[in-house]
Order: structure tokens, then sequence, then C-alpha cells
């Protein structure tokens, strides 16, 4: 049973200023350039909390955790956030267009608490596993402010769409807060009634949950949780909810530069590519682009392009020669591009271990297929390998049977905003004072 709670969000006042100039991307989505924008944009701006800059002579009493810490403490004391005045869920909508179509769509979640549960009591589902870095950093964050700033993304499947229809009678009503970041106008409502609460934790009760985004932030928490069984309020996390069938839920590809591998070349890697795929060279990245998105779901098909030469190239599986790499796959993953890249290619041609991904040994993810040609074209990387999306029913099908995908294989899109709520909890942390409507 999924366990959900409404609780009193720690949130911007009005005495924070205007809402676009507080608000960020996600903190691992946050580059050192963007993190100078936000500094620019408010003296109030929510990465100073989530994303501080370390300082010579930081040490164990000092650096980046402890000041964002004591400045949590400090806004807090002044106004500049406060609590809200009794326990809540918060509707949370994102209306963007979408980055290949141009369609207007709207993405409609909610914000609450959800009980920790580890992964083998088959309530919360991952579908890809996690690297240690940003998990040991996320973890001394969390210890030293006893707080979650950042959503968690889930999804549910609900198809009577029951807690939508109640989302979208709170958001007839003035919102709590509306910010735009990078085209993308994000806006959060409240409910406090007991009754549509209580109808909401009841539908959501009997489903399933699939992290979409946040899998080293869940399981951080699940180390806090263990590590501080005593924490009030440490057992909870907090987390946007999504229906999967939701018309705004959009799944973007993941891309694949490479750099690092010595000695590579051209014609072995065609060589080896074509024991297990048709290889098929192209006159443009611009060609191939037409042909990914042109091609059946299946068989899988990978597009290529590689360093100092023109054009591109598209893998097309041939199953039977795929088959003895894929077979401790379920017939779902067998189906997925990314699958078959990350065994065939990234595996068994190049040599890249599994090991090699989780340290990111030499790949790097981009979204935008312009923009991974280009980290080849002219950006010094030997080769990428350019995928299509995944479909989010066939990530949840793979993770409600308990399997895993790569890393990175899906890129849910627009991200969800750090800076609209915060869960602070703790014994030994102050009263908060009240939220004001905040703009």
């Amino acid at each position: 049973m999924a366990r959900i709670h409404p609780f009193q969000a720690v949130r911007y006042t009005a005495r924070a200023g205007d809402a676009s100039a507080l608000v960020t991307q996600p903190y691992d989505k946050i580059p050192d350039e963007l993190r100078e924008r936000y500094l620019a944009a408010s003296p109030y701006n929510f990465v100073r909390l989530i994303k501080g800059m370390a300082e010579p002579g930081d040490d164990d009493g000092d650096n980046v955790y402890t000041r964002a810490a004591a400045l949590l403490e400090q806004w807090l004391a002044e106004g500049i956030l406060a609590a809200d005045p009794s326990p809540a869920l918060y509707p949370y909508f994102q209306e963007f267009a979408h980055p290949d179509t141009g369609d207007r769509l709207v993405r409609k979640a909610f914000v609450c608490l959800l009980d920790l549960e580890d992964y083998d009591r088959r309530v919360v589902h991952r579908h890809e596993l996690t690297h240690r870095g940003p998990k040991v950093d996320r973890l001394r964050l969390t210890e030293a402010t006893r707080a979650y700033f950042g959503q968690l993304f889930f999804l549910y499947d609900e198809p009577e769409a029951t807690v939508d229809a109640l989302l979208d009678q709170a958001a007839a009503g003035p919102p709590l807060m509306q910010a735009e970041e990078e085209g993308v106008t994000h806006t959060l409502w409240r409910i406090d009634d007991p009754l549509v609460i209580e109808t909401v934790q009841r539908a959501i009760a009997e489903r399933k949950l699939l992290i979409a985004d946040g899998h080293h932030r869940y399981e951080t928490a699940l180390a806090y949780r263990d590590a501080h069984p005593e924490e009030p309020g440490g057992a909870r996390v907090m987390v946007s909810l999504v229906n999967l069938r939701s018309p705004g839920l959009v799944v973007l590809a993941t891309h694949r530069p490479l750099e690092g591998l010595d000695g590579l070349r051209l014609e072995d890697l065609l060589e080896r590519a074509g024991r297990r795929f048709d290889v098929e060279r192209l006159e443009s990245a611009e060609v191939l682009r037409e042909r990914l998105d042109d091609a059946p779901p299946e068989p899988a098909a990978i597009g290529m392009v590689f360093h100092g030469e023109p054009g591109a190239w598209l893998f097309t599986a041939r199953p039977d020669d795929l088959a003895p790499l894929l077979a401790d796959q379920s017939p779902a993953q067998r189906k997925l591009d990314v699958v078959a890249l990350h065994q065939a290619l990234l595996g068994d041609a190049l040599g890249i271990t599994e090991e090699d991904v989780r340290e990111l040994k030499g790949i790097s993810y981009i979204r935008g297929f312009q923009q991974a040609v280009d980290a080849v074209r002219t950006g010094g990387k030997q080769v990428a390998f350019l995928l299509r999306p995944v479909d989010a029913a066939e990530v949840a099908e793979i993770a409600f049977a308990g399997g895993v995908m790569p890393q990175k294989s899906t890129d849910f899109y627009p991200k969800l905003l750090s800076g609209f709520a915060t869960y602070r909890f703790g014994s030994t942390r102050s009263k908060a004072p009240r939220a004001e409507r905040s703009q």
C-alpha cells in the first residue's frame, strides 16, 4: 500500500520577491553557468540552499552543507520562507510546448509526502540504477539541514483519473505561486479539505508507484531513514505524483556521446556492430533523424555519428543475432533501443562495462539530437549514439515487473522546479513562521 500524506510545506513568502527569480532547476541540472545566473537573479534564489559554492578552507564545521542549514534558518527567521498554517496537498501544473512537436501541453501533478518503502516491498519501483557520488552529496545536505528541498517525480496509473479531476477543481482557484522558467509556466495551488485529501489518499493507496526522476534522492532518503530511525518525519520524503496516463507526460530521448576510447577506428566499430545490426550509411545527421522518426518500434534502431567523418550511420538490430546478448533481459527490455545499445554496442562492440557506465567513464548524456551531433562535430567527442525516446508505459511495464533499465534511459520533460515547497523535519528544528500567499 502506498501511503501519502498532506504536510505543512515551507514556502517563499511575498517578501522574497518575484517567484520566477527564486525557483531553480533540480540540483543535478544546474551547471556552473546556470548557478551564476540564479545567484544574480535574487539574493533569495533557491540555488543557495540546494547547490551552494565551495570555499577555500572548508572543513567539517564550515562547508557547503552547514552554510545551507544556516541560511535556511536565517530565511525562516527573516520571514523569507515560512510554513503553511495547516497540512495540505499541493497541485502543481506545468504548461509547456513539446520541444519536438510544439504542441501545448499541461502536466498535472500534486506534491505530498510519501512513506519511504524499500524496493523489495513492491510499493515503490525504480527503473534504473544509480551512481554513488550524487547520493553522498545529497545525504550530507540532508544531514545538515534536516530538510528535503526537491520533489521526487513519481508516476502512478489511475485510468479513472479521479485524482486529476480533483486537481482541476483546485486549479480553478487563485494560485499560491506561479513562475516562468525556460518557457514553462509552473503553478502551485493548495488542497486542505480533509475529505478531498482522504479521497486522494484512497485513490493512491492501491497503486504501484514508479520513480520517474529522483532515484538518487530516493535512495538517499532511504539511507537517511535507516541511519536515523529516531528522527521524527525522517521516514517520509517529498514527492510529486503524476498520472501515467496524463496527456502532458512527455519523455525525451537521451543520447550518448563518448570519449576516451583509445585507438578506436571507425572501420573496427562498424565491423563489430555488423555482427548484430544491419549497418547503413546515410548522407547526413538530418537524414538520420528522419529515419529514426520513421522507423517502426521494433526492431531496435540506433543512430551514430563519428568524429571527423561526414554523414551518419543507422544500426537496425537483427533480433536473432542480438538474442544471445539479451538472454537475461525480459521481453519488454529486449524491445528497447537503449538496451540494445548498452548490451551490443557499448558492451559487446566497445568493451565498456556496466561499472564504467555507473562511474561515467567516458560517457556523457545529452538531451537534444543536434546537441549530441555537435558534441562530435565540434565538441571533441569521438562518437555519439543517437536514440529514440522510450514510451512511459514501457518504462512502467519493465519497472513493475522488477526490471531496471540502463542509466539515463528516460528524460521526462519538463523538470520539476525546486523552490515551490520544502519539507522540514527533525526533533531539533525551530518552529517556522506561517506562510503568506506569495506571487
